[in-house]
């Protein structure tokens, strides 16, 4: 099942910028487009390049955590719009397709974008029941709320992402 992981963001090449030294060391160009890989704003990839060099891991992922949350709407909207929903594998049951296809409209017909949810660390056989069990909680969500919990999926994604990034060689 493909789903929003710590791997680049779907439709999106994996970068060739890796290792904490190398996203230091690299132009900020590269560096922006690996990021973007992480995170689909624009805004928060120039401004983590442009805070380099990081010492280390945690002080990325703290710079990370702390653009993220300094984003606007139209900043969030942007890095939304670069995420695919989570979808099942093709030989999953129809009716598996057809339950979460219908979350999936339900979900963006009442907010307007993709639902994300970070699965780090689930087994990838849990990965359908999380995902539809995770629209349809938040379904019950008003819109402000939904808002705060997409923002904070949103960070869990590029945290795993980065570390993916800085991680491979």
């Amino acid at each position: 099942m493909p789903v929003q992981s710590c791997g680049p963001a779907p439709g999106r090449p994996c970068s060739h910028v890796s290792g904490l030294h190398r996203l230091n060391a690299a132009p900020a160009a590269d560096v922006e487009a690996a990021l973007l890989d992480c995170f689909g704003s624009r805004r928060w990839a120039q401004r983590l390049a442009a805070h380099r060099p990081y010492p280390d891991l945690d002080a990325l992922l703290a710079a990370a955590d702390e653009a993220g949350y300094d984003l606007s709407l139209t900043d969030r909207a942007e890095a939304l719009a670069a995420e695919a929903s989570p979808a099942l594998s093709p030989d999953a049951a129809p009716s598996a397709h057809v339950a979460l296809a219908a979350a999936h409209a339900a979900y963006e017909s009442k907010f307007g974008h993709v639902f994300v949810i970070c699965l780090d660390g689930v087994r990838p056989v849990e990965h359908p029941d999380q995902v539809l069990a995770g629209i349809r909680a938040r379904l019950a969500h008003d819109p402000d709320q939904e808002r705060v919990v997409t923002a904070d999926e949103m960070r869990r994604l590029a945290r795993g992402r980065i570390i993916g990034l800085v991680s491979s060689q």
